[in-house]
């Protein structure tokens, strides 16, 4: 691993954990400036491919869901850790299916899930763009079930 400091070839691991279930964060030392860095090795895996509700075919975006979780999650009293573990959790569920082709539903109901948990206001506004709500009755409806 080359230093980004100096650009020399000679670096050392001096402390490797596990960050997530496919990723290893490693924190190496350049033995010529001894400066720290941190680096972060990814297992490379078949790209999975999410089926929209009109048919349409797009690579799964983990950036794209962490986004839309964050979105809902603004102004919020809701760490970055918590809504970095509910997309790796829900990307691992994904993963896990053992399917190269994924419905874009199971990826709404999956942020449903976790939102429900995490933070109800969240929830409301993540479900309200989800389930397409068109007035106030479909709100009142959505915050008497969570109640």
């Amino acid at each position: 691993m080359r230093c980004p400091f100096c650009n020399a070839q000679d670096t050392k691991v001096t402390d490797s954990r596990d960050s997530d279930v496919f990723e290893t964060r490693r924190r190496r030392e350049c033995e010529k400036c001894e400066k720290r860095f941190t680096t972060y090795e990814k297992i490379e895996q078949s790209p999975l491919i999410v089926i929209k509700k009109d048919g349409r075919r797009e690579t799964f975006s983990r950036e794209k869901l962490k986004s839309g979780i964050m979105r809902a999650c603004e102004k919020r009293e809701v760490s970055t850790e918590k809504i970095d573990q509910a997309v790796n959790e829900i990307e691992n569920m994904l993963r896990n299916e053992d399917k190269t082709e994924i419905p874009s539903k199971l990826i709404g109901e999956s942020v449903i899930k976790k939102l429900k948990r995490l933070d109800k206001v969240a929830y409301i506004r993540f479900a309200s763009i989800y389930k397409d709500f068109e007035d106030m009755k479909d709100f009142e409806k959505e915050i008497r079930a969570i109640k």
